[in-house]
């Protein structure tokens, strides 16, 4: 039973979150979840198969959830998770692994993607505040996914973003 329906794994298994940094067409999005359902199905951590499953939200989020209560992730199995992923960003025309990028919706409820300096320019021209909705990749746990990966900024690590623009402008 490796794969399982992303909605069965318990608040507390381990969760990866990727973002795009461009949202996913419907063609791009179906060569994504192929090859995510296809390393899935046979992941394994030293031989035994992973409980595991994915999650995708607004043609942007990939979330990767393991159940480590039956078997836990290894460095080599997660490595070779972000290899899939790292080979498919050309073929896909956008990035989905590393680079720093910061997901936050606008006024018109569109998400928008740029650097922390895109987010600190944001916050400095008033279009960025407290109750602005962002997107916190670093959420580790499925709990965390479902009830606290779109929240206000405030509320997230990008509130020290908020905090550190009044700093620089003498506030």
């Amino acid at each position: 039973m490796p794969q399982v329906l992303f909605d069965s794994l318990p608040p507390n298994a381990r969760v990866w979150v990727f973002g795009a940094s461009a949202r996913l067409d419907e063609n791009a999005r179906t060569k994504l979840l192929q090859a995510v359902d296809e390393h899935l199905a046979g992941w394994r951590a030293h031989g035994s198969p992973l409980v595991c499953a994915r999650d995708w939200r607004n043609d942007r989020f990939l979330a990767i959830g393991v159940d480590e209560a039956a078997t836990g992730a290894s460095g080599c199995s997660i490595d070779g998770m972000f290899r899939v992923l790292q080979s498919l960003q050309e073929k896909l025309g956008t990035q989905i692994v590393g680079g720093g990028t910061i997901y936050w919706r606008d006024t018109s409820g569109a998400i928008q993607s740029g650097g922390r300096m895109a987010f600190i320019d944001a916050v400095a021209n008033g279009q960025i505040v407290g109750d602005t909705p962002v997107f916190d990749l670093t959420v580790a746990t499925v709990g965390n996914w479902r009830e606290n990966f779109e929240r206000a900024a405030s509320t997230s690590w990008h509130g020290r973003l908020l905090k550190s623009e009044s700093v620089t402008r003498g506030e």
